[in-house]
């Protein structure tokens, strides 16, 4: 089995895909990325209604002929949206999408995204939380908010607040059981 994971969702009938004005039709002012996710969702317009208002992200192009729109963030990330159509799907398309996937997107300070979410009444699925995280001899912190898309692809929200060292006493139990 491919290590390929595709994400779709059932696509609802008679969706008309609104005219996009995308400002400058080019690819993302920084450059490619290497890894970038296209997630297929069932209605190109609500998806773009979350990603661009409520996360922040912008057209850097659109091919409407496929319904398809390559999204930017002014921080750098990227993500691809494309409505469903009954290409790569690999199995039954069942909502929630991206099951056993989440997406972590970082950026410089989520307070804005929450925000935008509050201002919406948008579900928080966990937090927001502070949360210290285990990386090799030191500790990584980060403040995250975990989301669902229109879609119900999981995404994590989050900033980093800084790094710790671990104590010796801390390190030594972290390595006791490594193999």
């Amino acid at each position: 089995m491919s290590g390929l994971v595709i994400f779709t969702v059932v696509a609802s009938t008679g969706v008309t895909f609104a005219k996009m004005s995308a400002d400058r039709n080019a690819p993302p002012k920084t450059g490619w990325a290497n890894m970038v996710t296209e997630l297929h969702v069932a209605d190109l317009n609500v998806s773009l209604g979350f990603w661009k208002d409520i996360i922040g992200f912008e057209i850097a192009y659109s091919r409407e002929e496929e319904k398809f729109v390559y999204l930017e963030h002014p921080e750098g990330q990227q993500i691809m949206l494309c409505q469903r159509h009954g290409r790569f799907e690999t199995g039954p398309m069942k909502p929630p999408l991206g099951r056993g996937a989440m997406f972590q997107i970082y950026f410089r300070d989520i307070r804005p995204l929450l925000a935008n979410l509050a201002a919406q009444n948008w579900p928080i699925y966990l937090g927001p939380r502070e949360v210290w995280r285990k990386t090799g001899d030191r500790e990584s912190g980060q403040q995250e908010v975990f989301v669902q898309d229109p879609d119900g692809y999981l995404l994590m929200l989050a900033q980093n607040i800084g790094r710790r060292v671990l104590t010796e006493t801390e390190h030594d139990a972290s390595t006791e059981h490594e193999y």
